[in-house]
């Protein structure tokens, strides 16, 4: 009897554990289905980037090479039938919308604030006209180039506003340059240099001097406009980068319509203002505006290495691209002066880390 009784006992107990471990197994969370979903998450959140980062990379590349090629295309018996002012005002105009629309967004998700209000002082307005005249005299420059360079040598000879930038950087900015970005702008001036060697001709560069002249104005006007315009920006960082655009590109068409009274208002009056557009015009005019909102989602969604990528393929697309279209001549000296301006360009990147 004492013996089936302790037997019992032993029972009941081993059940009371069983059911203790059972509850303890029930308020335990699954750790293990937890972590697979994390990883599942991770794993989707991680195609999304890439998959976004691949798209923003693709665009950028696309609409930096077939920019000088539209430009080119453009013309017809290699002049332009249309007004340049009144294409630079519609990129103007159109780049204004965008950012419009951007705002529109945003206000309606998170509310109109001090931050994102178009509202401002005349203080900080006032100094936006600076950079929209900078960037006016170089987009009308970026026209008038292409009658002393092709599409492939003007995205080699556009690097050098690199250098103006950087150099700028340091002198207004007071920020320092490494030493490979030194050697890079070095290597960047000895690839654009080798790109333009002419072995055909007696001439030894395909540029000639007013095209070098124009290119470097170019850079500087560039690389002063970024720099003013960085500065500005981060003047105050938690201002809307949309409200800012918005104010630029407002400048940046008045100041075009200065232009055009200047420069094309009896074309205007006698012709009308979409005179001489085609497919092509249109074309050049959206790939102008999207270029820059291009540029600013590689920032915000990728990083620079994604940008000196989209820079040297680009330079590569655009001349094999221009051998079809425009019977380029795909010389040794230009392939070899791309893959050194490729080079100079990654320098400079990856130097911007060592700083």
């Amino acid at each position: 009897m004492e013996y089936r009784k302790i037997k019992d006992e032993d029972e009941v107990r081993d059940g009371a554990i069983e059911d203790v471990e059972k509850s303890f197994l029930l308020s335990v969370p699954d750790n293990t289905s937890s972590s697979g979903r994390e990883t599942k998450t991770d794993i989707h959140r991680t195609k999304a980037k890439w998959k976004r980062k691949s798209v923003v990379t693709l665009a950028l590349t696309v609409l930096t090479s077939s920019q000088a090629i539209l430009i080119v295309w453009s013309k017809r018996a290699g002049k332009y039938e249309y007004s340049v002012t009144t294409a630079n005002f519609m990129v103007e105009t159109l780049k204004c919308a965008i950012s419009l629309v951007a705002l529109g967004r945003i206000w309606k998700k998170d509310g109109v604030n001090e931050d994102n209000r178009l509202t401002s002082t005349l203080d900080e307005v006032i100094v936006y006209p600076i950079p929209a005249v900078l960037y006016l005299v170089k987009n009308l420059l970026q026209y008038y180039i292409f009658a002393y360079v092709d599409a492939p040598g003007y995205q080699i000879l556009k690097n050098f506003n690199i250098i103006s930038t950087g150099v700028l950087y340091r002198i207004i900015l007071k920020k320092k340059l490494s030493e490979i970005q030194w050697a890079a702008f070095v290597l960047l001036t000895a690839g654009c240099t080798t790109a333009q060697l002419n072995s055909n001709s007696d001439n030894v560069l395909q540029t000639p001097f007013q095209g070098w002249v124009m290119a470097i104005v170019m850079a500087l006007l560039s690389g002063f406009a970024g720099v003013y315009t960085e500065a500005i920006i981060k003047k105050r960082p938690s201002r809307n980068i949309n409200v800012q655009n918005f104010w630029l590109y407002i400048f940046g068409m008045c100041f075009n319509c200065v232009a055009m009274l200047v420069q094309d208002f009896d074309a205007v009056m006698n012709k009308g203002f979409f005179h001489g557009y085609s497919l092509i015009t249109v074309l050049m005019i959206f790939n102008h505006a999207l270029s820059g909102i291009a540029v600013s989602m590689v920032m915000k969604y990728a990083d620079n290495i994604v940008k000196v990528y989209s820079t040297s393929v680009a330079m590569l697309l655009t001349a094999v691209v221009s051998v079809f279209l425009f019977g380029f001549h795909l010389s040794l000296a230009f392939f070899l002066g791309t893959v050194v301006v490729s080079v100079a360009i990654y320098l400079h990147s990856v130097g911007k880390t060592q700083r």
